[in-house]
């Protein structure tokens, strides 16, 4: 019996394309800056001496696809076990981070990350909470943790409170038991509190997700466009659909980079949705119409004024303020 609340075209195709990522070059710079630390980390532990531990620091806009390609990344390296000096294989613990909370919050947060879960009624000092954090990830063999959107534990909070977290975080890449590597992912704006404690901030390697570039120099067309014609041309194969010859233009390119305010993550999303919304009519073809179905069902925009129909979109659509135009502004 079907279910009116599932159309299963769509459910199959979100299946499909969620066990793929398209690969853009960024993901290499991640996973080559992450070699390099780790291996470093590795090659320390085989030693048996005391270090610090170094760390990486990700940034982008909101949207530019940081968790996807962080997360991406660490299941790759989890599947590839690679063998402790104990004998235990390399494990990363994943953490996401919200506005509210202190250093002890985040400490809870962590032990639940890596699988040891504390009670709230519990009372126990700063020590005792990373302590228990450095011990357990020692014995599972969690030899780093990733916080993504680590920016929203400091906002809103005083320099006490902020320097406070940070200690937290070089505490646990300098313990001498067991240090750990740390990804700290968010917006640009992570960067700004990071540099406040010098000793955390020259440990860390930075990856900068950069956005969608289509300046391109007289007589070429710039690389990105190249990028974004794969894209959608990867899903819509990956659908089973032929792609019309609309989007193959370097208008309608340059229009979807506009939609998704020049952020990978954004613009992929858009595909996919454009691609559920041909799916789903079973017209065979991917054609710019279900661009513009797909942003009118998101935005309820008027057809003619969405960024693949209106004639002045690079004004009208702006980078700060996604699916929002400043018509009537």
């Amino acid at each position: 019996m079907s279910n009116p609340f599932v159309n299963q075209s769509v459910v199959d195709l979100n299946k499909d394309l969620g066990r793929q990522q398209y690969p853009l070059a960024r993901a290499e710079e991640l996973q080559t800056s992450f070699a390099l630390v780790f291996s470093r980390h590795l090659g320390c532990l085989q030693s048996g001496r005391r270090f610090e531990a170094r760390s990486m620091l990700v940034t982008g806009l909101s949207g530019s696809g940081k968790s996807t390609e962080i997360e991406g990344m660490l299941k790759r390296f989890k599947e590839c076990e690679v063998p402790l000096p104990s004998g235990v294989p390399a494990d990363f613990a994943e953490c996401l981070l919200a506005s509210k909370g202190s250093w002890k919050d985040l400490g809870k947060k962590t032990l639940h990350a890596i699988g040891y879960p504390l009670s709230d009624t519990t009372r126990k000092t700063q020590f005792e909470i990373w302590d228990l954090v450095v011990r357990q990830a020692k014995l599972k063999g969690i030899v780093g943790i990733h916080y993504d959107e680590a920016q929203h534990i400091m906002r809103d909070k005083s320099d006490k409170e902020v320097l406070a977290i940070l200690d937290a975080f070089k505490t646990l890449m300098k313990s001498h038991e067991w240090p750990l590597m740390l990804i700290l992912s968010g917006v640009p704006e992570l960067d700004s509190y990071v540099q406040r404690e010098p000793q955390l901030d020259r440990l860390l390697s930075r990856v900068t997700f950069a956005e969608i570039d289509l300046c391109s120099a007289p007589g070429q067309l710039a690389p990105d466009y190249t990028v974004l014609h794969e894209i959608v041309g990867s899903y819509a194969m990956s659908a089973g659909l032929e792609v019309d010859p609309g989007l193959q233009t370097g208008d309608f390119l340059h229009r979807l980079a506009t939609a998704g305010g020049f952020r990978w993550g954004i613009v992929i999303d858009i595909v996919v949705d454009a691609v559920a919304h041909a799916v789903g009519r079973m017209g065979g073809f991917l054609t710019p119409e279900d661009f513009v179905a797909a942003w009118v069902n998101k935005t309820k925009m008027n057809e003619l004024a969405t960024p693949f129909t209106h004639e002045a979109y690079e004004r009208v659509f702006r980078n700060q303020t996604l699916f929002r135009s400043k018509i009537g502004s």
